[in-house]
Order: C-alpha cells, then sequence, then structure tokens
C-alpha cells in the first residue's frame, strides 16, 4: 500500500486465510454461541478452543461443549497442529488440536447479474472458490422471465464444469443494480427490468427450488470487501462504486447497513444538480448522470467526433476517451476533471454524514485514475468540515469483474449459515 495525498492508500484484495469478519464482539445484534464459535473459526480458517477462550471471553467449559456439538452435527472437525503445519512432533501426550470448517458439507453459488456481462461463483462452506463462469448479455431492460433464463443458463453453465446440480446447492446469493429490498425479495426498481415492483426472489427461488437471497449490487460489493477484503478488519467504513451506475454501502458496527426499508444509501441518485443532466432513473441532476459508464460515455461520443456511430459499446469509447486523455486531448481531459469534481462534491457528502473511518474506491472504473486524482481528493477534503481532526482516509481496491458475484457468494454463506445453525434449513431440491 502507498499513501498519497489526503490518506488515499491504493491496494489489492489482500489474500487473507479464512473468510467473514474479523473482528469478534462488534455487533450491536447478540448472536446465539454456536454461531459465533463456528465464523470465528471460518473467518480466521483455523482456530483453537484456546483462542476462542481468550478472543470471545466465552468460559473454557461452554467452547468445549459447543465445539463438541458442532462437530458431531457435521459442522466444524478437529485437525492436529503437527498436520497443518507438516512439523514432526516432539515429546509426549495428545498433540494440539485446530479447529476447521467442513468446506465439503454445503455448497453455494453467487451471481452478479450485469449490464454486460454476469457472473458467478461457486464456492464451500469455508468460503472457498471452487468454479466461476460467466455469459453475455445484451445491455437494455429485460423482463423477469428473460432474466431468470439468463441467470438459469449461468447456473448450468457453472454447475456443469464442476459435475455438479442444483440438487448440490444449499443456498444462491443474486445482486443486481437498482432498488432492491433485500428483506422481502422484491425490485421497487432496476434498471436491468422492464417493469417495477418485481417479487424477483420469489421467481428465483421457484425456479431452481433452492433458497435465494437477493440485494443491491453494490451492497454485494460491500460485503466483498467485508468478507474478503480490506473491510474484515475494520468495523466501520463506506464504499463508494463506479461502474454503468454509482452504488454505495455502509459497515455500521461489522454489519452491513441497508436503511429502515432495505433501499437506502442510494448514492448515485442523490441531486448534485437541479434541472441537471438526465439520469437513467428518469430524473435529472442525479450524481451518476455526471459520472457513472453512460455519462461520460454519452460525452466521449462527442469529444471523440462519433455520436453519429453506434458500433461502438460504452466501455469501448471509455477506453478511447481515456487513452486520450493520457494523450492530452483537452476534451478528453475536461470530461474526467468534470467527473471528478462531481464525484468529489458525492464523496464529501458520504463523509459529512456518515463519518466512516474510511472511504473505499472499488470497483472496474478504478483504472480510470482521473476519477481520483489528487486534485479530486484534495477538493473532496476542501469541501468537508473536518474541524481539527485528520482528513477522511480514502483506499482504492482493485478488483476483478468477480468482486460482485464473491459478494454474493458471501450474501448466501450468511443466510446459509444462520439457517443451519438455527436448524431450519434442509437441503434444496433440484429445479
Amino acid at each position: 500500500m502507498t499513501p498519497h495525498l489526503g490518506g488515499l492508500v491504493t491496494s489489492s484484495a489482500a489474500d487473507q486465510p479464512g473468510c467473514g469478519p474479523v473482528l469478534a464482539n462488534i455487533t450491536p445484534t447478540p448472536r446465539p454461541l454456536r454461531q459465533m464459535l463456528f465464523e470465528y473459526t471460518r473467518a480466521h480458517g483455523k482456530a483453537t478452543r484456546a483462542d476462542m477462550v481468550r478472543t470471545l471471553g466465552v468460559s473454557a467449559a461452554s467452547v468445549s461443549a459447543v465445539t463438541a456439538d458442532l462437530i458431531a452435527d457435521g459442522f466444524l472437525r478437529e485437525i492436529s497442529v503437527v498436520q497443518a503445519s507438516e512439523q514432526p512432533r516432539i515429546g509426549r501426550g495428545r498433540p494440539p488440536v485446530e479447529l476447521e470448517v467442513v468446506a465439503e458439507a454445503y455448497h453455494v453459488v453467487g451471481m452478479k447479474l450485469g449490464d454486460l456481462r454476469h457472473t458467478a461463483v461457486l464456492s464451500d462452506f469455508s468460503g472457498r472458490k471452487i468454479a466461476e463462469a460467466n455469459v453475455p448479455t445484451r445491455p437494455h431492460r429485460k423482463s423477469p422471465a428473460i432474466l431468470v433464463a439468463e441467470t438459469r443458463a449461468l447456473l448450468d453453465k457453472l454447475l456443469s464444469s464442476q459435475g455438479m446440480h442444483l440438487r448440490d446447492v444449499d443456498s444462491i446469493g443474486v445482486g443486481l443494480a437498482g432498488m432492491v429490498d433485500h428483506a422481502t425479495g422484491n425490485v421497487p426498481w432496476s434498471p436491468t427490468l422492464d417493469s417495477p415492483g418485481i417479487a424477483l426472489s420469489a421467481r428465483f427461488q421457484d425456479a431452481f427450488g433452492v433458497p435465494t437471497y437477493l440485494d443491491n449490487d453494490a451492497n454485494l460489493l460491500t460485503l466483498a470487501e467485508l468478507w474478503f477484503g480490506g473491510g474484515r478488519h475494520r468495523s466501520d467504513f463506506a464504499v463508494v462504486t463506479i461502474e454503468h451506475g454509482v452504488g454505495m454501502g455502509l459497515v455500521l458496527f461489522n454489519q452491513l447497513y441497508r436503511g429502515a426499508r432495505g433501499v437506502g444509501l442510494e448514492l448515485g441518485h442523490t441531486k448534485v444538480q437541479l434541472d441537471g443532466a438526465l439520469c437513467r432513473c428518469g430524473k435529472r441532476g442525479c450524481l451518476e448522470a455526471y459520472v457513472a459508464d453512460y455519462a461520460l460515455a454519452r460525452e466521449a461520443a462527442t469529444a471523440l467526433d462519433q455520436h453519429a456511430s453506434m458500433s461502438e459499446s460504452p466501455l469501448a469509447l471509455l477506453e478511447d476517451l481515456f487513452a486520450e486523455a493520457r494523450r492530452g486531448n483537452e476534451a478528453a481531459l475536461s470530461i474526467f476533471r468534470r467527473a471528478g469534481r462531481y464525484l468529489a462534491l458525492g464523496l464529501s457528502n458520504v463523509v459529512q454524514m456518515f463519518d466512516p473511518e474510511v472511504v473505499i474506491l472499488s470497483g472496474g472504473r478504478m483504472q480510470y485514475d482521473y476519477l481520483y486524482a489528487r486534485e479530486v481528493l484534495a477538493e473532496m477534503q476542501a469541501m468537508t468540515l473536518t474541524g481539527a481532526r485528520p482528513p477522511a482516509r480514502v483506499e482504492i481496491h482493485a478488483w476483478g469483474d468477480l468482486v460482485w458475484a464473491q459478494g454474493a457468494v458471501a450474501l448466501a454463506l450468511g443466510a446459509l449459515t444462520e439457517s443451519l445453525l438455527a436448524g431450519t434449513t434442509t437441503r434444496g431440491s433440484a429445479a
């Protein structure tokens, strides 16, 4: 990691053992001890009972009794430390043991439904990625039936690569852009769907015969940071992403915050200009109408004199625009400068309202470094009232395209874990 002006840090997702939040005893909602001990083990990859006693502040007798139940139920198993380290043991007595998740016991799938491509990841119960797949799609609004059919094709492709079937999957997480009510599985509005108010989670579950959980794609990205990335060791942080839209996720007390009705934190649709540019949501002046892919491509077509041609995709136009900016094309530079100023305004508002420990800029468009140049971050800090405090930290996380599906894996694993440890889940039948 390299520090820059304004607390900027650039990094890629670190390879750490285990998956899930590492901090213990942070969440305000009490959880059953079974769940706490299981999640502690999964987060660290391996753990001893002594680790649990010391870190969680639980009695040794309770840890011993509950972990024995988890082993009997097939969720955890013992492995010797000697076996884990492959070092010969010296001396007598029983070798020390660690606990690990029985990874092969359950499987989950995470999927991101995108504008140009749908992606999927197959994971075991420990969070280890087993396989990945993607299918192209056309960037236009779809009926629920078409979206379900495309999703089923992606699932079949993913599972067939491993000789598996839907009956081998225990939970599915799905993300898409727009307003998504995670609690009900309804989609009040999405640029992916041709009509509002769709009960999409129920349609997926009917089609697949597997418990399916739905969420906004920015929330998935935030879960990916919390479970697999730079947010694992943080209790409070914000994630802002710039793709075909502008999204935001917020973690408070080690938990994803969704708002009272599950559709909050729509940073891309906060207003930055009265009667401003037209957003794809149908309203004017939204932040994403100045910063998102389609907004930059809209101006790029004019700047590159390609407004009469429909042959180039928005991504191709952006690549050309970025190359021209690198070469010093003033029109291209002015487009990125303007977008950067609007992004600075949006980030300043995030810091002012939520005071997060760190703001993580994440997603594929982080390659366009004009959007987080020194001038952009300096302007963000200048617009933010901080008093005598140090400026907010900003980190750039360079993920690949599968990060969204990894976040959906976290969504599916979290739901499956809660159901299993409460004893309410049975393996889904194949669709």
